[in-house]
């Protein structure tokens, strides 16, 4: 009955609002779920190619596996409107491959990473989202702003002058144009009369064919030639295991972040496995695999406010149309239009009222240090995987030290029928990092022989703690004295019964 109640609790938690059905019956709904994944599908053009020429592979390599991956997500991924294509991070997982090793055994790594994503999710890697605190979410959204931003510098650099003027022109469009109506996504309109207004004009600024040749064909199945022995496994599973991790993380931040910025629940553990299949299929038309992207994400869903898995589906759709049969129109966009729809992408993504002097001012120090170490790893290293699991760290290391000082003894000696006795009272979090000093808050020369420890206001932990209190009755024995430890809840009890004695003090 409880499993039954449960299931039914789940699926009203991700039941998506809209639905695919009620999108499909709402003109304005579908309407705006069209014009995203167009939108997306023109970002996604020129950011597959630059991740495939990172990678070390063909540049149809980064584009048929951003098609292959933005329509599978959209039948099996757990969260709704969220852009899954070839990314920056994954390129730089396994680019050592493609150079090492050739493409055959580059496929076999992706192959192999999607499995192990499969299998980190049936094993529940989703669940370690929770422990994320909010200032690693801060920082994680704050460094990829910075970094979506870094990336378009490249394109204003040694470039024609028209460039810039072009730039601020696509930028006061998208400013302006939501005032005006918000039913065609601002960056469609801003791509369009830019790229419009180089043809005309005739201007001479680089353009998405610029970036590499386009494929013209369809992506084929791709059965990687490689030994079926254990040397081949050992060379590609430490890129493949990576790529699975940082596929993971990137794509269930990334998920958490939507469903802040919708305000909305999504199957983290359906998303997980989602990816692994996603890779898995990319993988098998010869596609280079990745994972959920952030910035395509953001203007799928905060700028062009899609909601549904349709805009998803579509990107990945378009993107085979656009590159396959308008390939010829899509090369003439210009490389300035897409540079402005991925600042405004990068300025809408920054957290700024995580930089008020105001909110500096109210929050925790620690919090704010951790914000700022987790953003600087991650522009430091550019990847994202890594900030997470250092800000997570640093953010561990500091929570541990505040509980460390968060525990209280305090000492009463009473008579008790006659009898002296030293009353203690613990209060706090007992575990390696405040159990350590534990042993030293007692008076074991001074004290009665007969002392009362109470746990009433505690809790133990872990094993150093159980080991600190089996070295206080050790010392206490030692001087001729007895213990008496209570109060202990149930947890406890058992955990202290289960280790007391045993973990090599002496006792």
């Amino acid at each position: 009955m409880t499993t039954a109640t449960t299931t039914a609790d789940d699926r009203n938690r991700y039941r998506p609002d809209p639905s695919v059905l009620t999108a499909l019956k709402t003109p304005r709904i579908l309407t705006r779920e069209v014009l995203a994944g167009l939108v997306v599908a023109l970002a996604l053009i020129p950011e597959a190619i630059s991740f495939s020429i990172i990678a070390g592979v063909d540049p149809k390599v980064g584009l048929f596996s951003s098609f292959v991956m933005a329509v599978t997500i959209a039948f099996v991924g757990g969260r709704p409107a969220m852009i899954t294509a070839a990314t920056g991070a994954i390129a730089l997982v396994i680019a050592p491959v493609a150079r090492e090793y050739g493409m055959d055994y580059f496929i076999a790594t992706v192959l192999l990473a999607g499995v192990l994503q499969i299998v980190l999710a049936v094993r529940g890697v989703a669940k370690l989202m929770r422990f994320i605190p909010r200032s690693v979410m801060v920082g994680f959204v704050n460094a990829l702003a910075i970094l979506i931003f870094m990336a378009q510098v490249p394109e204003l650099i040694g470039v024609p002058w028209m460039v810039y003027p072009l730039v601020a022109a696509g930028l006061a469009i998208m400013v302006f144009m939501p005032k005006i109506t918000k039913v065609i996504p601002a960056p469609l309109v801003s791509i369009a009369l830019v790229t419009v207004a180089v043809v005309v004009f005739a201007i001479n600024v680089p353009a998405v064919g610029d970036k590499g040749e386009l494929p013209r064909s369809l992506p084929e199945l791709f059965i990687p030639n490689v030994p079926l022995t254990w040397e081949t496994l050992t060379i590609i599973a430490p890129y493949a295991l990576a790529m699975a991790l940082v596929g993971l993380m990137e794509s269930l931040m990334t998920a958490k972040l939507v469903d802040d910025v919708t305000d909305t629940h999504s199957n983290k553990t359906r998303e997980s496995w989602g990816q692994g299949v996603a890779n898995l299929l990319s993988g098998l038309f010869g596609g280079m695999g990745g994972c959920a992207m952030i910035g395509q994400t953001m203007i799928n869903v905060k700028v062009s406010g899609a909601r549904t898995r349709i805009s998803t589906f579509l990107a990945g759709m378009f993107l085979l149309i656009l590159i396959v049969v308008l390939g010829d129109i899509v090369a003439i966009i210009p490389m300035a239009a897409l540079v402005a729809v991925m600042i405004m992408v990068s300025v809408g993504t920054f957290d700024w009222h995580s930089i008020k002097p105001s909110t500096l001012k109210r929050m925790p120090k620690s919090e704010t240090i951790v914000m700022v170490i987790t953003v600087a790893v991650v522009v430091a290293t550019h990847n994202l995987a890594v900030g997470v699991v250092v800000g997570v760290f640093v953010a561990s290391v500091m929570l541990v030290r505040r509980v460390a000082h968060l525990i209280d003894v305090r000492r009463e000696v009473t008579e008790h029928f006659g009898e002296a006795r030293a009353y203690y009272t613990v209060e706090g979090q007992l575990l390696f990092a405040s159990s350590n000093d534990l042993t030293t808050m007692f008076d074991y020369a001074d004290d009665p022989e007969r002392v009362v420890i109470d746990l009433t206001k505690s809790h133990i932990w872990d094993a150093s703690t159980v080991a600190a209190l089996d070295a206080i009755e050790t010392k206490y024995e030692q001087h001729g004295k007895t213990v008496e430890f209570i109060g202990m809840n149930d947890y406890t009890t058992a955990f202290h019964a289960r280790l007391t004695g045993g973990l090599g003090n002496g006792h």
